[in-house]
């Protein structure tokens, strides 16, 4: 059974920074994509970043490119999400999903796993 657990989300003034963890288990993941999305109260989740567990590009939604960065720690089965330069637009709950064909999507139906989430507060 899929596990991926968030942490490291809190409350940050503005311009801050926070790290978010996502712990996958259950599984080999090597052939897998894992993407972070994040969903604002009343508005749809939305793609923020993606990597392959096997290595390669890396890839963000316009709107965090230059501040958030995704990276992977195979032998801890971790993936984080480094967040600097934090905005108040940035509030959300964020998510860790895992796809399983490796594919880099940028859809939340095209993802097959998901943690339980993990809430970002920026203040202004």
């Amino acid at each position: 059974q899929v596990q991926l657990v968030e942490s490291g989300g809190g409350l940050v003034q503005a311009g801050g920074s926070l790290r978010l963890s996502c712990v996958a288990s259950g599984r080999t993941f090597s052939s897998y994509a894992m993407g972070w999305f994040r969903q604002a109260p009343g508005k749809e989740r939305e793609f923020v970043a993606a990597l392959r567990w096997s290595g390669g590009n890396t890839y963000y939604a316009d709107s965090v490119k230059g501040r958030f960065t995704i990276s992977r720690d195979n032998a801890k089965n971790t993936v984080y999400l480094q967040m600097n330069s934090l905005k108040p637009e940035d509030t959300a709950v964020y998510y860790c999903a895992a796809q399983a064909a490796g594919r880099i999507l940028y859809k939340n139906y095209e993802y097959d796993y998901w943690g339980q989430g993990t809430q970002v507060t920026v203040s202004s």
